[in-house]
């Protein structure tokens, strides 16, 4: 057996998971070659991350095998997988933030000299791993202090300090400008390089076809082929991981424009970099906030949602002058809010669906003065699951247990029942394939038929210009444009982007 595997790094072969309700592998087959970047790909719900979870031992299978370097292994946890050279830089980002990037890099396999931990041996190891890899941050950094970019590079870099074998990729890109995108395939090219194997699991089309040297195709649990990245495109790959063909990326738009419904004038925050920012947002429109890492655009969107601290300035609904405090204020003024960081501050984990979904919505759901009613909250979930079309056995499935765009699908759901006037997007469609995509799109363009304002932050640029009416353009925090989604260009935004940067 040994012998047969021998010229793959890695083997996944017949691997099999069932959950109750569901049959989440069927049959699943990966094999990974020495020095190859190995693409991934299918809607979620697909597998994808069950099958890596098999691999690192946080689910154990019901039938397979895995071979690494021609050896049969079954790691019993992350932890194990980890020292016998398989690492993950996981999508949502789980790292200590109270703690310094020196801390997360090294935390339970502290350097030592003898009986105690040696900081000048950790920082030494630390720079030098920075340094192959480019990564200019400070070690002694609080980890809740650098944007979300830097703290995946500092998770890549803890990946590498393992001398992992391989490597899986779990939407790196998701929260990544375009240079950002560039440093990170140099270090994936220079990892290839070393002979690594890695495991790309992306959505986006564009970057599998120019990083991938080969991909696995996987659709509702099953293995559907494995193809070199060269005999794939676009429409190909899409219509294998959806079944069907996906002709438009984009719905068509439908919604239109009236009166001005919401004013932000000279927004500034007291602990942020926003400054002075000032626009207008009209019923039915669907705004879009662009702008480099750092530019201020989910700043700008937690301000006026009242988590973010306002210094001054004034909003108003229908000429109305209101104050949002704090999220409480912003729910009963008709704001709704989907955070970009949806394991961090979007899902509650430990809570099933339906808690999940009513959660922000409870006093429509009293049945008398203390008491909430099952009935009312179950039809309200399973009326979210069926608009949203959520992928679940049940209601009381724990949410945490679902896809990523399942757990996106349930947050939006959750919002729609407060029956919100403006919606706040940050990054709605981040992780999310191509298929759930244009279901969001299209609930998006639905909300602003119906006279709601959308406010959709996305660093996707083709996303901007294909669903919104017009773009703001952020930069150092401040407002340093705006144009017409219609008649303008990407060259045209990053102009803008790059004003104040």
């Amino acid at each position: 057996m040994a012998e047969q595997t021998q010229s793959y790094l890695l083997e996944m072969k017949n691997m099999s998971k069932a959950f109750p309700g569901v049959q989440a592998l069927d049959d699943v087959t990966l094999r990974v070659h020495p020095g190859t970047v190995h693409a991934l790909i299918g809607e979620n719900g697909a597998g994808k991350s069950t099958l890596m979870k098999c691999l690192f031992g946080i689910y154990s299978m019901d039938a397979g095998e895995i071979y690494l370097d021609g050896k049969k292994v079954a790691f019993k946890d992350s932890k194990e997988a980890l020292e016998n050279g398989v690492a993950m830089v996981h999508q949502e980002l789980n790292q200590a933030l109270k703690r310094n990037v020196l801390d997360n890099l090294w935390l339970g396999r502290y350097p030592k000299n003898g009986l105690f931990v040696s900081e000048r041996k950790m920082r030494s190891l630390t720079e030098k791993i920075f340094a192959d890899l480019e990564i200019k941050v400070d070690p002694q950094t609080i980890m809740e202090r650098m944007p979300v970019a830097q703290r995946q590079m500092v998770e890549i870099a803890k990946a590498v300090s393992y001398d992992s074998k391989i490597i899986v990729f779990d939407e790196p890109t998701s929260s990544l400008n375009d240079k950002e995108v560039e440093h990170l395939f140099r270090i994936i090219n220079m990892l290839r390089d070393k002979g690594c194997g890695i495991i790309y699991i992306s959505h986006k089309m564009e970057e599998i076809l120019s990083i991938s040297d080969d991909v696995t195709v996987m659709r509702d649990g099953k293995w559907i082929t494995t193809e070199p990245a060269s005999e794939m495109n676009m429409a190909k790959m899409i219509r294998l991981m959806v079944g069907r063909e996906l002709t438009n990326r984009f719905p068509p738009k439908e919604n239109k424009v009236g009166d001005v419904a919401l004013e932000v004038e000279n927004l500034t925050g007291m602990y942020t970099h926003l400054k002075d920012v000032s626009f207008h947002a009209k019923q039915g429109e669907i705004l879009g906030i662009a702008g480099l890492d750092g530019s201020g655009r989910t700043e700008l969107l937690e301000t006026i949602y009242g988590i973010a601290t306002r210094k001054n300035g004034t909003l108003r609904i229908h000429g109305r002058t209101i104050v949002n405090n704090n999220s409480r204020d912003a729910i009963r003024n008709g704001f709704a809010m989907v955070t970009e960081e949806r394991r961090a501050t979007g899902i509650f984990g430990i809570l099933n669906i339906r808690e999940n979904a009513t959660i922000s919505s409870l006093k429509k759901y009293k049945a008398r003065s203390f008491y909430l009613s099952n009935r009312k909250m179950s039809e309200a979930t399973d009326g979210v699951i069926a608009s949203m079309r959520v992928k679940t056995p049940s209601q009381y499935t724990k949410i945490r247990s679902l896809s990523g765009g399942n757990q996106q699908k349930v947050i939006l759901g959750r919002w729609l029942l407060t029956e919100p006037e403006i919606l706040l997007l940050d990054e709605p469609t981040r992780g999310i394939d191509v298929g759930a995509k244009y279901e969001i799109y299209q609930l998006i363009i639905n909300l602003a038929k119906e006279g709601k304002v959308v406010i959709m932050v996305s660093s996707e640029m083709p996303e901007l210009l294909g669903v919104c009416d017009r773009v703001l353009v952020m930069s150092g925090g401040r407002l340093s444009g705006e144009v017409d989604a219609k008649n303008t260009s990407q060259e045209e935004i990053m102009t803008h982007a790059a004003r104040f940067a």
